[in-house]
């Protein structure tokens, strides 16, 4: 007799029937709506929920108390965009069923608008995939490590080198902490001081937590700061040591360089905790386990209370600081 298998269930949806979704602005706007005001709209200057709907498109409504008009876009990602509603949807699927990320080049093809409308509409996105991230502590079993994003040296062209020396010479590191089986968290610094990385320790970190570490010295004193400290010696080739491990942030770390390597090519130090914050989502709320709507849901969410002007994407200061 044939034994019978059970599979699980198909967590995702084709690119056709999310189409059939949301097949033009409207479907699209009213869907914006119902996650944003759950069926009740109220005033984004005041609050107020004694608003009347304007007898005209785009869903505009007035506030009777501060008499100030406004719609579902207003104070979003959306807010002052051309860009029809439902090809941002559709963006925001393709942002989270792409385990590698997808290019902004990639992106204007498929939504049949420039490269320079992706690209800036690609930074959005990110920028509120980043809303939920620093609102909780970590807490039990965590692992922090870090991580260099940069070309290697080999590639570079003979004036580009820095011939200073090896490793995470001439890059960017990336410090991050990882709950084992659960939410990742990961920050672009400028360096990797004790005084830095144990700083986002106690930031990010439950007291009482077990962290697990390598060897490396930045992480010496944790236990006087009220953590138990595992460390794993990875110069002596040891990657488990009992329930001392780095496994999980290491695999945070090969999700972030697949889509480095395979997809972006290059991160600029100044956007590149947005790049960053993008694979934490990948990691936590737009994890392939969970059904593609969910992720959707979870994305659009994440776009209310949060505007990122184009003049303050490309302006001069740093933005590798998360907050």
């Amino acid at each position: 007799m044939r034994q019978e298998h059970k599979y699980k269930p198909n967590t995702a949806i084709s690119m056709y029937e999310f189409g059939k979704r949301f097949p033009n602005a409207e479907t699209a706007r009213l869907y914006i709506e119902q996650q944003k005001w759950q069926g009740k709209a109220f005033c984004e200057f005041c609050n107020s929920v004694n608003v009347r709907k304007l007898p005209s498109k785009n869903g505009f409504y007035q506030c009777n108390t501060c008499r100030k008009k406004f719609n579902a876009c207003t104070n979003t990602i959306f807010q002052s965009s051309n860009i029809p509603l439902d090809k941002w949807l559709y963006a925001f699927y393709i942002m989270v069923t792409a385990r590698k990320g997808v290019s902004s080049m990639q992106l204007s093809k498929e939504l049949g608008i420039t490269q320079k409308s992706a690209w800036f509409m690609c930074h959005r996105v990110r920028y509120a995939m980043s809303s939920d991230k620093y609102k909780s502590l970590l807490k039990g079993v965590v692992e922090c490590d870090e991580t260099y994003i940069g070309g290697k040296e080999k590639n570079k062209h003979n004036s580009k080198k820095t011939k200073q020396g090896r490793g995470g010479v001439g890059k960017i590191p990336v410090f991050g902490i990882v709950e084992r089986g659960g939410k990742a968290l990961s920050i672009a610094v400028n360096e990797t001081t004790s005084e830095k990385l144990q700083g986002l320790i106690e930031q990010n970190v439950a007291k009482d937590s077990v962290v697990n570490t390598d060897e490396a010295r930045a992480y010496l004193g944790l236990e006087q700061k009220g953590y138990s400290c595992k460390r794993v010696n990875h110069s002596a080739k040891v990657f488990v040591d009992n329930m001392a491990s780095t496994n999980g942030i290491e695999s945070v770390w090969a999700l972030l360089k697949r889509g480095f390597y395979g997809t972006f090519h290059k991160f600029s130090g100044k956007h590149l905790q947005r790049y960053v914050d993008e694979f934490d989502f990948r990691w936590n709320e737009g994890n392939c386990k969970y059904p593609t709507m969910s992720r959707v849901d979870s994305l659009a969410n994440g776009c209310f209370g949060r505007n990122l002007p184009y003049k303050v994407l490309i302006g001069k200061n740093n933005l590798i600081s998360p907050k």
